[in-house]
């Protein structure tokens, strides 16, 4: 890629000049105050634009990003830009803040179970009976923010056209950050007792001395596979029905939290959500959050019981999530959003569209295009 660009004019014309107007000072050669004309002097004397996210363009396009890069502009000009990981990180920078979006999640929801299960009879903590309880976790895991979820991305892009070459790396991004938080919380909990109760500490429920249910979810013992299934798609449900109503700026009332109130009525939708849904299957509604802690726990030890417990629970955390997120989309979107986007207001509610997918995969990308979106 081209590192950087002359702020003037690079024709004949202008190479023809006389030799007072190739003065770096001379008027022509001058930056400008407008942002958008931004430049600096380089060694030799020459005016050179540097605007990085021009160049990276295609780059983000071709994975479903927006073409500019959410950066500030003067950081856009800057020449520390110049350097490759400069560039990768502006390439990247969504999928990265999804990563640590996620990783932020995970280590504190995973830290606050094993803080609760690890701490158990503590006659040392306050109570004389542990270092927090249930509401303790829920509080914990009430930390949100971004998209996090590989469910409500999908719903997103069912409902409200986010472009799919996004969903790809956005999922891949979140998978990560669960599985590498839960990595942390291993090896700042669990990774020191081996040496003092042996390798019976890495069991599975419903093992007495399990705490595999540290980094994913396990359901109640006497709950059915369909049991299993609706407790997490009901809660998946409400979180994403929830979601559209504090984001639809339409239909905001007296009072808006799709701005900066979002963070903290989202903190309390999960709390709520965990609060009331949570005892029996743990309430994960959400596969980057159970799947990519759970593939680690598989990684340290915990044997193959991680997927076979919960007669094979371990696909309902990241099947359910999908489906409810989508059933509480569409519900939303039936029967109180109005925006053309959506397509419940389309006619007979986009199926249209699945007798010519091919034409309506191009006219929505077309759409995009002429939008900025990719």
């Amino acid at each position: 890629m081209a590192t950087a660009q002359m702020a003037t004019g690079t024709s004949d014309s202008i190479a023809s000049k006389s030799s007072r107007d190739d003065h770096p000072n001379a008027l022509g050669n001058l930056p400008t105050a407008s942002p958008s004309n931004a430049a600096y002097m380089n060694e030799n004397g020459q005016t050179t634009a540097t605007k990085t996210t021009s160049d990276l363009k295609q780059t983000r396009g071709m994975l479903g990003l927006h073409p500019q890069a959410p950066i500030d502009e003067e950081h856009d000009y800057a020449e520390q830009q110049e350097w490759w990981w400069a560039r990768t990180r502006i390439a990247l920078r969504e999928p990265f803040a999804e990563f640590f979006g996620t990783f932020i999640l995970v280590l504190f929801g995973d830290a606050a179970v094993a803080q609760v299960l690890l701490s158990a009879g503590q006659t040392s903590a306050p109570g004389a009976d542990g270092y927090g309880n249930y509401q303790s976790i829920n509080w914990g895991w009430g930390d949100s923010g971004a998209y996090l979820n590989p469910a409500v991305l999908f719903t997103n892009c069912v409902l409200r056209k986010l472009p799919w070459r996004r969903f790809p790396i956005y999922l891949i991004a979140e998978l990560l950050g669960g599985f590498v938080a839960a990595g942390v919380v291993y090896g700042n909990y669990i990774s020191g007792i081996n040496s003092v109760e042996g390798p019976g500490i890495r069991t599975v429920p419903p093992s007495k001395t399990a705490t595999a249910g540290i980094f994913c979810t396990y359901p109640q013992e006497f709950l059915s596979t369909s049991g299993m299934f609706m407790d997490e798609f009901i809660a998946s449900a409400v979180l994403m029905f929830v979601i559209y109503a504090l984001k639809d700026d339409s239909n905001k009332g007296q009072f808006s939290a799709s701005g900066a109130w979002f963070p903290l009525s989202m903190f309390f939708l999960v709390f709520g959500i965990g609060a009331c849904f949570g005892w029996q299957t743990g309430y994960a509604i959400n596969m980057a959050r159970d799947f990519g802690p759970r593939l680690m726990s598989y990684a340290v030890g915990y044997g193959s019981e991680v997927w076979s417990a919960g007669n094979y629970y371990f696909w309902i955390p990241i099947v359910a999530p999908f489906c409810g997120c989508l059933f509480g989309g569409i519900l939303y979107d039936v029967f109180l959003y109005t925006g053309p986007e959506s397509l419940m207001n389309q006619p007979w509610f986009g199926a249209k569209d699945l007798t010519r997918p091919r034409a309506a995969v191009r006219d929505r990308m077309e759409k995009q295009r002429a939008d900025g979106l990719v």
